[in-house]
Parts: structure tokens; C-alpha cells; sequence
């Protein structure tokens, strides 16, 4: 329902423009870099789920995908609302005044925690519990580099939805770096 105030604005008007973040805020750069970022876990629960039988692990490579899907969508998105490019010319992490440019040699990893080329490949091509000791440790490596990224959207984004969904990321993927650990200990492994 739309409302009219006696001092003639409208609640359920849209924000005015200079509301809407920069092309280089820090708004911008979280949903760009954190689209990726969740890309590349959406992918790789996808290659553990077919390469393992345990329920346990397929069942957290569903839950990731999905709601990193989801998130991804949802950044996507607010850029598009935003009328700003989904993809800039600036350096990954840039709005975080850190360069992500992987040192020479790393392999074509974008950002901090994200799998390098030889990783994923490999990870496709081993199985069973090689396949969920290796998913569990690249995934602990991504949430904790989404986490630090999910906290840097929190300290410098302006748009309260964003820093919300930005919160809700460092809680779930705190909670389940935990969960990995556990799952790691099952498997007589551990974290890298």
C-alpha cells in the first residue's frame, strides 16, 4: 500500500538518486566480487555432489550451492536496480583498499579463499572420501575468504539490505566452517 503524507512524499517512493551507490562504492564492489566469490562455491558443490555417495556431504554441497545461488542472485540483482555494470575494469577486492591479484605462479585464483584452476580440476577428479577431505578443506578456505570479505561489506557498505545479508553471510559461513572441521575430524583430516 502506498501511502501520501501530508508533507506530500510518499513512503513507498523509491529512494532518490543520489541514495543509489557509486559505480565504485563499496556496495558496488561487495555484490561484484561476492557474486564470483559465490560462483565459484556453487560450482564446486556441484562437482562434490557427483563425485561422493555420502549423504552428509552432499546434503551441505546442497545447502551451499542453494543459498549461495540465492545470495548471488540477489547481488546481481540489486546492481542491475542500481542501473551499475555487473562487471567493472577495477581490481577484485579494490573497494577493500587490498589488491586480490594472486602472486605470480597462484594459478588464476581471483580472491582470497577461491580455489585455484589446478584445484578445481582436481577436485574433479578425484572421489569418495579424497573427494569430500578435499571439498571440506577448499570449501574452509572459501567461506573463511568470504567471511573476510562478507565483514568488510558490514564495516564499509551503505546500503542497509546489503550489510544485513552481508552479517547473515559471516554468521552462516563462521557456523559452517565449524561443521567442516568436524566433518574434516571424521575423515581423520583437517583444515589446510
Amino acid at each position: 500500500m502506498t501511502l501520501a503524507l501530508a508533507d506530500g512524499h510518499d513512503d513507498a517512493a523509491p529512494p532518490a538518486a543520489s541514495a543509489t551507490p557509486s559505480t565504485d562504492s563499496a556496495d558496488a564492489g561487495f555484490a561484484r566480487d561476492m557474486a564470483v566469490h559465490h560462483q565459484q562455491a556453487v560450482e564446486m558443490s556441484f562437482v562434490v555432489r557427483d563425485r561422493t555417495d555420502d549423504e552428509g556431504i552432499r546434503r551441505l554441497a546442497y545447502d551451499i550451492a542453494n543459498t549461495q545461488a540465492n545470495q548471488r542472485g540477489m547481488l546481481l540483482g540489486w546492481l542491475n536496480l542500481w542501473g551499475l555494470p555487473i562487471a567493472s575494469g577495477d581490481e577484485p577486492m579494490g573497494w577493500m583498499d587490498m589488491p586480490a591479484s594472486p602472486s605470480p605462479g597462484h594459478d588464476g585464483a581471483l580472491m582470497p579463499g577461491m580455489a585455484t584452476k589446478s584445484e578445481i580440476k582436481r577436485l574433479g577428479e578425484l572421489s569418495g572420501k579424497d573427494a569430500e577431505i578435499f571439498y571440506l578443506q577448499l570449501m574452509t578456505d572459501h567461506h573463511k575468504g568470504g567471511v573476510h570479505m562478507a565483514q568488510g561489506c558490514v564495516e564499509r557498505c551503505v546500503v542497509g539490505v546489503e550489510k544485513r545479508l552481508a552479517q547473515g553471510m559471516v554468521d552462516a559461513q563462521e557456523s559452517e566452517i565449524d561443521l567442516m572441521a568436524d566433518l574434516l575430524k571424521e575423515r581423520g583430516a583437517k583444515p589446510r
